[in-house]
């Protein structure tokens, strides 16, 4: 075997084991895409726009990616026409065959309970097997729902009373103001929607959470959502809080910026779902970005995918100010320099 067929081999077998996290194959599911209500995409303009969404850092490190168009709703167009063929085609392939972990971001998170309830029965209804999902890393999570999206369809509809500081956070999000004929999966974000569908899936596959508490909007739309939020996502769905509430916390124990200390966090979480990293100045888009933002805590340390396997982050605690006004503060080794993607694609590894 020629020296060069050798080299070619070796750059195939370090690209294949960089798009994984451990041995399990990474498939992506990406999440609202504002701009897809007025353009519209179709085909190839879907792939092309799920590919630049990962771009940063996740893309390259995935194996697979469900690439679908935010101007559709998810239990009609999304799942029929993007979501079931391409489930078809890694079941065919083997895919996750040895087990594989999908990674969600923002609507992905809603998308991904939706198959997570249902890809077993459908694959086996077409005589293919179902896919071994051993975990999900989901970032900016909004399963739990986003109240923009309600008002978003409020304005949309011209229902409920519209002041020009909504219209404002609004379009902040969005870009416009949406109309009656644009909402697309709008509708499925609004929270009480949201948190219907798919509530409790028969599967037990682990949901891991990593959420921020910053903002690319300057603050204008937190003030329409309730306790934390990473500028679009309010900490009640990016944790997987049970019940929608004022959280400041993923934690009951540890705050947003790893303060120890007794927080106003959920008392329960949506079936399957565990809170793992959190970060006070982390917003919606930056948590897939490769760009550290802001020091990481843990809400938990340690989790199990579903087969047993652990995902484990190494953290150290410290103390921070001057005598009684110190305080002790929980972080997540070298996350002042390392972005909170890489922290689990390297915890993962």
């Amino acid at each position: 075997m020629t020296k060069s067929i050798l080299l070619l081999l070796a750059g195939l077998l370090t690209g294949a084991a960089q798009a994984a996290v451990g041995s399990y194959p990474v498939v992506l599911v990406h999440g609202f895409q504002p701009d897809n209500l007025q353009s519209k995409p179709t085909g190839t303009q879907v792939a092309d726009n799920g590919s630049e969404y990962w771009a940063q850092y996740w893309r390259d490190r995935a194996d697979a990616r469900i690439d679908w168009p935010s101007q559709e709703r998810i239990a009609n167009k999304i799942t029929s026409q993007y979501v079931w063929p391409k489930l078809q085609q890694m079941s065919r392939e083997g895919t996750c065959a040895s087990g594989c972990v999908f990674v969600t971001h923002s609507t992905g998170d809603l998308v991904m309970r939706y198959i997570i309830d249902n890809q077993a029965l459908w694959l086996q209804n077409a005589g293919l097997k179902p896919l071994n999902i051993v975990a999900t890393f989901d970032f900016s999570g909004a399963g739990g729902g986003v109240e923009l999206a309600d008002l978003a369809v409020n304005v949309a509809s011209g229902s409920g009373l519209i002041d020009a500081t909504l219209k404002l956070a609004v379009s902040l999000w969005l870009g416009e103001l949406p109309s009656s004929s644009n909402i697309g999966v709008l509708n499925d974000l609004r929270v009480n929607t949201a948190r219907q569908l798919a509530a409790f899936p028969g599967s037990r596959v682990p949901r891991l959470r990593f959420a921020g508490a910053g903002s690319d909007f300057l603050g204008v739309t937190g003030a329409f959502l309730p306790g934390e939020d990473d500028g679009v996502v309010a900490s009640h769905s990016s944790c997987g809080a049970a019940a929608v509430g004022s959280y400041n916390s993923c934690s009951r124990s540890v705050a947003f910026d790893g303060k120890l200390t007794s927080t106003n966090g959920p008392s329960g979480f949506m079936p399957y779902h565990y809170p793992m990293l959190m970060s006070e100045g982390y917003s919606h888009g930056d948590t897939i970005l490769n760009s550290a933002k802001d020091e990481v805590t843990s809400a938990n340390s340690s989790a199990n995918y579903l087969n047993g396997d652990n995902l484990q982050f190494n953290t150290y605690d410290e103390k921070r100010g001057w005598w009684i006004f110190s305080s002790r503060y929980r972080v997540v080794n070298n996350s002042n320099k390392t972005s909170m993607s890489a922290l689990v694609y390297q915890a993962a590894n």
